[in-house]
């Protein structure tokens, strides 16, 4: 029984006193075992689509200076969001991308890690981003505490923009659904046509929103060569 609002993102919540909602976060390797020992189906062929797709992108975003094979943590990343997105959709299914434990885990080890990697490697390419080309120079102290600013706070943007609108659309479809039982059959009609689209625009947006985080981390990494 859902004693709160917010019970549903509680992930102390316990199954027979067992802690396993971040288990959830590993529901989406149930999808691979079937590529590899068995005949190729539709679904694998479609996924192989979309991954070849994101590579050749990812590695068009990288440039010719990125590394060969360095389109897969990415891809890797994209797909890890995608099926925990998607997954978090389906009733009693904890979605763990909508908590910042998780996003931010996932994005501050990544932007870190393009930082250390540009200063010590690229010291003065990265400089050289503190301050766009044709600033004129009384300008250019703000414009390199405005880019260190905005760097700064990119790991966060990418965290918060992936679990805001996670909770957002569960809060929406969560309070929808508890109105339900007070209504009368007549507008309970409505609700279920506006819930089905709202579920539609929320699968929408589990694909959009991992498909963002991938290629933002992308370009963040494409900026220190």
């Amino acid at each position: 029984m859902m004693t709160n609002l917010f019970s549903v993102f509680d992930p102390s919540t316990s199954i027979m006193g067992l802690s396993l909602n971040w288990m959830s976060t590993f529901l989406g390797l149930m999808f691979i075992p079937s590529m590899y020992w068995f005949i190729p189906s539709r679904f694998n062929l479609i996924w192989n689509k979309i991954l070849l797709t994101l590579h050749q992108e990812f590695k068009t975003l990288l440039g010719s200076t990125g590394y060969a094979g360095s389109t897969f943590i990415f891809i890797s990343l994209f797909s890890l969001l995608l099926f925990n997105n998607f997954l978090g959709l389906f009733p009693y299914v904890f979605t763990s991308t909508s908590h910042l434990t998780l996003t931010l885990s996932l994005a501050l080890p990544l932007w870190l890690s393009f930082m250390v990697y540009g200063w010590i490697n690229h010291t003065q390419h990265m400089f050289a981003h503190l301050v766009p080309q044709g600033t004129p120079p009384i300008l250019m102290p703000f414009m390199v505490c405005i880019e260190t600013i905005s760097n700064i706070i990119r790991p966060g943007t990418l965290a918060v923009r992936l679990a805001a609108n996670m909770i957002a659309g569960h809060l929406l479809l969560t309070l929808l659904g508890n109105t339900g039982p007070s209504l009368a059959y007549s507008i309970l009609s409505l609700l279920l046509v506006t819930q089905i689209a709202l579920l539609i625009l929320e699968s929408a947006v589990a694909m959009i929103q991992s498909y963002v985080f991938a290629v933002l981390s992308t370009l963040y990494a494409s900026e220190v060569n």
